[in-house]
């Protein structure tokens, strides 16, 4: 256990010096999400099943019984007979009316129609039905990790994007504390910029604190300290790829659940054979006549095979198998529900993926005359052409420019990765 402790915690200090990976998050969140713990408990229930349907079935099943009664009335010869009898010097006393017994009951199944191997089936079929609920319910986490991951990537790119803007506005404040200093800037003038900078410094300072704030989040999440996330790489991915979600794969488990649901309700229809056994110790036994004139208990016992058919399974076989066929339309009409929905959120992230590349083409444009404008703006203020809060539009434009393009490459990320999600792939 001290190992396994190093390991993690080894393994988590890696993850903190080399970044966190999207992928990484996802599986560190699935494995610390609690309904984990689901597939082990489903699988032991399965188990547990299975094992008592074999004992139920195949082992032999012992019941033991005690009774005493007090009859109305009994079985007895005709008095016609009992005179002859005491002629005879032979005392016919008849049956006691009070009767008692203490037995045991052996039933050992040989042939059950193939009962307990559509039961097992079924439980199996039912455990996978569970098991597939619970990879839709880790699926699910996915989502909420995309959310908290790239909302952190954007955090992270305005604070990188605002240090800069800090660095622009410091360079311009320490260019007009020297010209105040030498009298060709006025002191209102250094102290705009100041204020400006200090304000930039303020917004920072915000940023530092939602990213702290949103990565403990995360980090709760996942069960991991997430400080470093790394920016996903552009892949290429199409919508048309084979959708594996879990939500068709939890459908395809019920078709599965139905069939075994078909086969069990075949097994009803087929009779059983069954080896039993009775032994008891009482009165009266299986001797009527020596009982009639002894009432004393006696040990009986039989041995027998009994073969059953029940035909009560045809009154509802019709409406069995029928309901059995709407659940399985019902199922097939939910898979091209999910199919059409998901063919319509395929197609507006595509759209949107198209859109964000355009316009960061554009942004490279822009920032690029943004950048020429500024440094022209620098230029005129250091000969005094223009004014300080013309520099400092220009650059709170330049940074506006900066934050669209990166904000619309995180949001292209996040499309590309939401379509490969949409798609399990």
């Amino acid at each position: 256990m001290k190992k396994l402790n190093l390991l993690l915690i080894f393994f988590a200090s890696a993850l903190a010096m080399n970044g966190q990976t999207l992928e990484e998050c996802q599986r560190a969140a699935e494995q610390n999400y609690p309904v984990i713990k689901q597939y082990d408990l489903i699988a032991k229930t399965r188990d547990l099943t299975i094992a008592n349907i074999d004992r139920k079935t195949w082992l032999p099943q012992i019941t033991a019984s005690a009774q005493g009664t007090y009859q109305s009335d009994v079985a007895s010869w005709p008095d016609e007979m009992g005179v002859m009898m005491k002629q005879l010097g032979v005392n016919m006393r008849g049956l006691s009316k009070a009767q008692y017994r203490m037995g045991i009951d052996l039933n050992q199944t040989l042939y059950d129609g193939g009962s307990s191997s559509a039961a097992k089936a079924l439980a199996r079929e039912q455990s996978q039905v569970e098991s597939a609920q619970t990879d839709v319910t880790l699926y699910n986490i996915r989502s909420r990790v995309n959310e908290m991951y790239f909302g952190l990537l954007l955090i992270d790119e305005r604070i990188a994007l605002s240090s800069n803007r800090d660095n622009l506005l410091k360079n311009s404040e320490d260019k007009l504390a020297s010209m105040y200093k030498h009298g060709t800037a006025s002191a209102s003038e250094y102290n705009l910029i100041k204020a400006e900078r200090l304000s930039a410094a303020q917004q920072l300072t915000s940023l530092q604190a939602q990213k702290q704030s949103l990565s403990k989040m995360l980090g709760l999440l996942c069960g991991i300290t997430i400080d470093n996330p790394v920016k996903p790489a552009d892949v290429a991915i199409s919508s048309q790829a084979t959708n594996q979600r879990p939500e068709l794969q939890l459908i395809d488990a019920q078709m599965r659940l139905i069939d075994a649901q078909e086969k069990q309700l075949g097994t009803q229809l087929i009779p059983k054979v069954n080896l039993f056994a009775q032994g008891y110790y009482g009165y009266p036994g299986l001797n009527m006549f020596q009982d009639m004139m002894k009432r004393t208990p006696t040990l009986n016992g039989i041995v027998g095979l009994k073969i059953t058919w029940n035909m009560g399974a045809l009154y509802t076989r019709h409406n069995d198998k029928t309901k059995l066929r709407l659940q399985r339309a019902s199922l097939e009409n939910n898979r091209e529900t999910f199919l059409f929905n998901n063919r319509l959120e395929l197609a507006g992230m595509d759209e949107d993926v198209k859109l964000y590349r355009n316009l960061m083409k554009q942004d490279e444009e822009i920032i690029g005359l943004r950048i020429d404008v500024r440094k022209a703006a620098e230029s005129r203020l250091a000969h005094g052409i223009i004014d300080v809060n013309d520099l400092i539009k220009e650059i709170n434009n330049e940074h506006a420019a900066r934050i669209s393009q990166s904000t619309h490459e995180i949001e292209m990320l996040k499309r590309i990765y939401d379509i490969k999600n949409a798609i399990n792939n």
